[in-house]
């Protein structure tokens, strides 16, 4: 039973990452540059060029994800977090031009803690 309660689709999280960084000069766009590039080490992916996506097992690793970006937060722009459950985030619908796309699955991952 506790299989069951581990990969809930009301227990499993999806961290979105919104940002708009100012890309004025070269410090900015090192900055923005930067920003990006940690959100990758992290384990997010581009899901549009300012829009970041990962998939956390539980809110409690959702949480530690969201500690380390205000750590890392830009001193220019707008950055938001946003957490959706698993069952949320299946209930999105995207499009390329006018053709849906399905999203595709997320990898399972393999966590040791």
């Amino acid at each position: 039973m506790l299989s069951q309660k581990r990969f809930n689709q009301y227990r499993i999280m999806w961290l979105y990452v919104f940002f708009d960084l100012p890309t004025e000069t070269k410090q900015d766009v090192r900055a923005a540059t930067q920003f990006r590039k940690f959100l990758l080490r992290d384990g997010f992916y581009m899901f549009q060029f300012s829009i970041y996506l990962r998939h956390c097992s539980s809110r409690e690793n959702a949480k530690v994800h969201e500690k380390r970006i205000k750590r890392h937060l830009p001193k220019k722009g707008k950055v938001g977090i946003l957490t959706v459950t698993d069952k949320q985030f299946g209930m999105m619908e995207i499009f390329h031009g006018k053709k849906e796309i399905i999203p595709s699955s997320p990898i399972n991952q393999l966590e040791l803690f």
